[in-house]
């Protein structure tokens, strides 16, 4: 964008003298087509020279003379564009330095940079006083100099505005969009001379991929990766919170996630992985108003899991793939106002499982199945909201002296979806009778 000192010190007569160059372009380019029509073109439209040679090279001839003919055509449209231009930046610059004048005789004083303050030069030993003295005064001139400095910065962005507009008319000018006229870039037939015509029809471009963009998949994804490392910490207890304590120790060989989505309206994908491998051990105890939530757990191994979910409106479905090596220990329980957790296992060796669900308007069902290669036991029960508001119910069984596994099930309620979802429908209904009716 130009600035101020760069468009008071410009010489705009610079344009219509590239004007008048394009426009002699144009000629010569005339001169050469009228050279071409008679001494080659003219060739391949007499009877001396007839069958498939003289086809094609009646073909191409085409071509090169149609190029001479369009490269007048975008020669004088750039000469035009030129011309445009600059009476563009003549009518602004005047109105710019008629600005800076009427601020100087306003009391102001503008500098090179167009920067605007108030010239105590002039100023009567009275009217210096009150500078000094008066706060009312003060804030008068303040509110003079803000308003000249708005006025001179606005001009200045007009300039800038419609440099914008000659750079994106200059651009497509040369443009060959025609795919028909037997070159792919050549010179432009179709070339105008109006810059507010190129502005208006790179708004439209703008305007058409924003809303294909607005109404096709947009993807969205980040990864992490982290380790080696270790780390301890404790904290508790806390009095506000009601924590009594908590424990963690890790020691990491690695950990990588990723996770991204696709959305399209109403349509959405998405799915995350992750991998670590190492060791961990966590204790925790809580007890609040709001009930208690107590748990133990250690892992030394290596997991890997892996899900996704696709959405449509109300209606949405996922799956989830685990495997684990090692072994784990774990404990939980809490109650509350927000449901019941009880759970305890105790495993070691491999396991592989899959789950997979549907939920339709806030109401869910999933299953989980899991083959275990070593002995355990676990068993779970599950009934709490999570922050998403959903409720979850579900029960989980796993049992193997050496080969065995594990079976669990889960139902969803999301009340605030349900809602939604009753509302859809009856708004759709509403909407039938009132067609028929």
């Amino acid at each position: 964008m130009p600035t101020y000192d760069e468009i008071m010190a410009t010489d705009l007569s610079a344009l219509t003298t590239a004007a008048e160059r394009w426009d002699g372009m144009a000629k010569a380019f005339h001169t050469q087509e009228t050279a071409y029509r008679r001494d080659v073109h003219g060739i391949s439209m007499g009877q001396s020279w007839t069958g498939l040679s003289a086809d094609a090279a009646s073909k191409r001839f085409d071509i090169t003379l149609k190029e001479f003919q369009n490269a007048q055509v975008e020669a004088k449209a750039v000469a035009s564009l030129l011309r445009d231009a600059h009476t563009q930046f003549t009518d602004l610059k005047k109105k710019l330095e008629s600005a800076r004048k009427d601020a100087i005789e306003a009391g102001m004083a503008v500098s090179g940079q167009g920067v605007v303050s108030y010239d105590t030069t002039k100023l009567t030993d009275g009217e210096r006083n009150a500078l000094h003295h008066d706060p009312d005064y003060r804030e008068s001139v303040s509110k003079a100099v803000a308003s000249w400095q708005a006025r001179i910065d606005q001009l200045v962005k007009d300039v800038g505005e419609a440099d914008a507009g000659v750079e994106i008319a200059l651009k497509a000018v040369v443009l060959d969009g025609n795919i028909d006229d037997g070159t792919l870039s050549g010179f432009n037939g179709q070339a105008q001379g109006d810059i507010e015509k190129y502005e208006a029809a790179a708004a439209a471009e703008a305007k058409k991929e924003a809303q294909e963009k607005k109404e096709g998949w947009v993807a969205e994804g980040e990864t992490s990766t982290s380790g080696p490392g270790t780390g301890t910490s404790v904290s508790g207890p806390d009095a506000k919170t009601g924590k009594l304590g908590e424990a963690e120790a890790h020691a990491d060989l690695g950990r990588a996630t990723a996770e991204g989505s696709l959305t399209n309206g109403p349509m959405k994908l998405a799915g995350e992985a992750e991998a670590y491998a190492g060791a961990k051990a966590s204790a925790s105890a809580t007890v609040t108003n709001e009930g208690f939530n107590g748990g133990a757990s250690a892992f030394a191994g290596a997991e890997a899991t892996a899900s996704g979910t696709a959405d449509a409106g109300p209606v949405g479905v996922y799956g989830r793939a685990e495997t684990m090596a090692g072994a784990e220990a774990g404990v939980n329980a809490g109650a509350g106002v927000d449901g019941v957790q009880l759970g305890a296992e105790a495993f070691a060796g491999a396991k592989g499982s899959v789950s997979a669900g549907a939920d339709v308007g806030g109401i869910g069902v999933g299953v989980t199945a899991e083959g275990w290669a070593g002995p355990g036991a676990e068993a779970s029960f599950n009934f709490a909201k999570d922050a998403n508001g959903t409720w979850h119910v579900g029960p989980k069984v796993g049992v193997s002296p050496l080969l065995g596994g594990g079976l669990g099930f889960e139902f969803t309620l999301n009340p605030g979806k349900v809602v939604d979802t009753a509302g859809g429908v009856a708004d759709a209904v509403g909407d039938v009778l009132g067609s028929v009716f």
